[in-house]
């Protein structure tokens, strides 16, 4: 395993496994397939739905605790000091730890700064190893940096061939962020997984188009967290650290890059509008299930 020391010296493992868009049902199994495989990195959020799953897995997987690096995110409709704070402690409870290696605000929204204060305030009491961000573009992720506390450890962004995020990357780097690629393989949009490059390079050494993803994304310092309910596939995604890319491998790689995101824009305020609805849908929600309860 290769890791990324991050800001503070904590030690990350620079691949992971992802559960977004893993399901309630199948998470604990795949939880504990990608472990089997190897993998000590687990990323997942409060807005996926699947944090007692994954909490469940590790419990039962019989690895030490502290072998287990754990990422969750607090989501935007607990953004603010009080209700940030009350959801990373709930959150533990569902992951069934008494501390967690990192915790990343979801979204660049709402009362991001509130919610900002809890996690400085819950990383200096320990139950927090690493404090971070995700999808913050670098205006924000910079102003962040400038007015809080504790600077963003890490940097969660759609990150792959086609977006390579190289101006949001010099700015992490300037800042001390680790960038974090989220849908490494851009979930296989924009034909990815048969690009002739990318095709031709894994053939040179006998590689998939997907592994020739992962490890350029690992050489150019970025983590990584692919997400696979396949065993097979977690296995083959873990299989990439018997090989290195060339420079000339790396710059044609970086050809492919569009420069644009291949899912929105968060620039967008159709975007943001998106998320508005999202948070307003999960009230309703609450409340309803609130009100069957009593």
């Amino acid at each position: 395993m290769e890791y990324v020391t991050l800001a503070n010296g904590v030690k990350m493992p620079q691949l992971g496994y992802g559960v977004y868009q893993v399901t309630r049902e199948e998470c604990e199994r795949c939880v504990s397939d990608a472990l089997a495989a190897g993998y000590r990195h687990i990323d997942t959020a409060q807005s996926y739905f699947n944090e007692e799953e994954v909490g469940n897995a590790i419990q039962k997987s019989g690895i030490p605790r502290e072998q287990i690096f754990i990422t969750t995110k607090v989501w935007i409709e607990h953004y603010g000091h009080d209700e940030c704070r009350k959801s990373v402690l709930e959150s533990m409870r569902k992951l069934q730890v008494d501390y967690i290696d990192l915790v990343l605000l979801h979204q660049p929204f709402s009362d991001y700064y509130g919610a900002w204060r809890a996690l400085e305030e819950l990383y200096a009491e320990g139950k927090l190893r690493a404090i971070g961000v995700s999808n913050f573009l670098p205006d924000r992720l910079v102003d962040l940096c400038s007015f809080s506390r504790i600077k963003p450890m890490v940097n969660q962004v759609e990150t792959h061939p086609h977006n390579q995020q190289k101006a949001a990357h010099e700015w992490m780097k300037k800042y001390g962020v680790a960038h974090e690629a989220w849908a490494p393989f851009g979930e296989g949009r924009g034909g990815l997984f048969t690009d002739p490059v990318l095709t031709k390079i894994g053939a040179k050494y006998g590689k998939t188009t997907a592994q020739v993803m992962l490890r350029w994304h690992l050489q150019r310092g970025i983590i990584v967290i692919p997400k696979s309910v396949r065993k097979e596939r977690m296995e083959e995604n873990f299989d990439v650290f018997d090989f290195s890319l060339t420079d000339e491998d790396m710059q044609e790689i970086a050809a492919l890059d569009k420069g644009q995101s291949s899912f929105f824009s968060h620039t967008d305020p159709a975007t943001v509008e998106m998320f508005v609805r999202m948070v307003e849908e999960r009230r309703g929600k609450s409340s309803d299930t609130a009100k069957k309860d009593w």
